[in-house]
């Protein structure tokens, strides 16, 4: 009885080493997955949005080409 405890808890463990350094496989990436763009704030509105899509003036960004018009909004926001 005893022998047969041993050769369970011995199968039992080696199972968990192997479970537990067998590890996970590093995840792909989807295809529809990018990084994520850098984002800017509008200086007028405070949106923020993609740097790409962002209109700039001046070191500041904006969201639009009327707040781009508009300027720099209060700092009350």
């Amino acid at each position: 009885m005893l022998r047969l405890l041993f050769w369970i808890v011995l199968i039992a463990a080696a199972f968990w080493l192997w479970r537990k350094f067998k590890g996970k496989a590093p995840e792909a990436r989807r295809p529809g997955e990018q990084d994520a763009a850098p984002m800017v704030r509008c200086a007028h509105c405070g949106v923020h949005l993609p740097r790409d899509r962002a209109l700039s003036l001046q070191q500041q960004w904006y969201c639009s080409q009327a707040h781009l018009e508009q300027g720099p909004g209060s700092s009350a926001h």
